[in-house]
């Protein structure tokens, strides 16, 4: 699996993972999902997020399933860690270590006080064109989200979870979410049956990216991306629970088939 998917699908499965509460008395959740392409389970993935006071720790797998294991046999680990600030997330580590036939990847990115401090990938990414490259500066690593923290939601109420950008950096590239309310409704799974708020997510590369790649360019002007949210308990906290991305090819399907706190 190129690394350049894998981004996007780590990116993608943690739209529907990532979870946080703030509260002095300890939470731990287990969520299980399935990942599907054109109407076809691709991959499975299972998470546990534990959250004491100010602090969050999310760690999980992905794993090739269905028709997808007979072309592709890629697994990974992804974990993430940090701190809440208020109603702010402020992550100090993501990892994720990942496999594809004997071929081993991994991305490490470090922070402090909101600032990206380092960043390894390996193996290590391309030499880059400067003529058709967009390169990262330091202001564009200020303020930053990983993939598992970036789409957590602190709000008041459902109607309140949407109209909100998101500062995402996913070890090479920079990009904001732009959440807008499209719908409410409802939603049973095992461990959550309740309402629901979808939001319509607009993807725009910053930096960190090549200028003209098709991929990007359908993601940022064509592609349909809802994102729907739920409560996670009475934390104040709205977590994703299904996702829908339509690519050039095909739709892309992100369902938690089980999303509960653990006894």
């Amino acid at each position: 699996m190129p690394r350049s998917f894998l981004h996007a699908l780590i990116v993608l499965v943690a739209v529907v993972l990532s979870t946080t509460a703030s509260t002095a008395e300890p939470q731990s959740f287990t969520g299980e999902y399935s990942v599907s392409f054109l109407g076809l389970s691709v991959a499975k993935a299972k998470f546990s997020s534990d959250y004491e006071g100010d602090t969050y720790s999310i760690e999980g797998s992905v794993s090739a399933a269905g028709l997808a294991t007979l072309f592709d046999d890629t697994k990974g680990t992804i974990s993430s860690k940090g701190k809440i600030s208020g109603k702010q997330l402020q992550p100090q580590a993501f990892h994720a270590d990942y496999t594809s036939g004997k071929k081993a990847s991994m991305i490490d990115i470090q922070f402090a006080n909101g600032v990206v401090t380092s960043t390894k990938v390996v193996p290590e990414p391309k030499k880059r064109n400067p003529n058709n490259w967009i390169p990262l500066v330091g202001s564009d690593l200020v303020s930053v989200l990983d993939p598992m923290a970036a789409t957590v939601i602190h709000a008041d109420s459902l109607d309140q979870v949407c109209g909100r950008t998101v500062k995402l950096y996913d070890g090479e590239m920079r990009a904001d979410l732009k959440l807008t309310y499209e719908s409410k409704g409802s939603i049973s799974v095992t461990g959550y049956q309740g309402d629901t708020v979808t939001c319509r997510l607009g993807f725009e590369p910053v930096a960190g990216y090549r200028k003209n790649r098709k991929a990007l360019n359908y993601l940022k002007k064509r592609s349909r991306i809802m994102v729907t949210f739920a409560p996670v308990g009475q934390s104040g906290v709205y977590a994703p629970i299904r996702a829908t991305v339509s690519t050039q090819i095909g739709p892309l399907t992100i369902s938690a088939e089980r999303f509960e706190a653990n006894e």
